[in-house]
């Protein structure tokens, strides 16, 4: 586990994650698509986004699973 200041930002971690399928992948592939995804930004920061692209249950849990992920790299 990595201290918090030390931990690479979660959108960034976010946009590795592209193509590798699975509920994360899809999330990743999304949000590289649009301009609007904060690339460099924290969680919290990815779950505005979210908000303001009306997600749906799917991608919520899929967020929920990249948190898991990135917290646990």
């Amino acid at each position: 586990m990595h201290d918090e200041d030390e931990r690479e930002p979660f959108g960034r971690w976010l946009m590795k994650q592209g193509g590798s399928g699975g509920f994360v992948g899809q999330l990743a592939d999304s949000a590289a698509k649009d301009r609007t995804f904060p690339r460099t930004g924290t969680f919290e920061d990815a779950r505005k986004w979210m908000q303001a692209q009306r997600a749906s249950g799917d991608d919520w849990e899929a967020l929920e699973d990249a948190e898991s992920a990135w917290l646990a790299s």
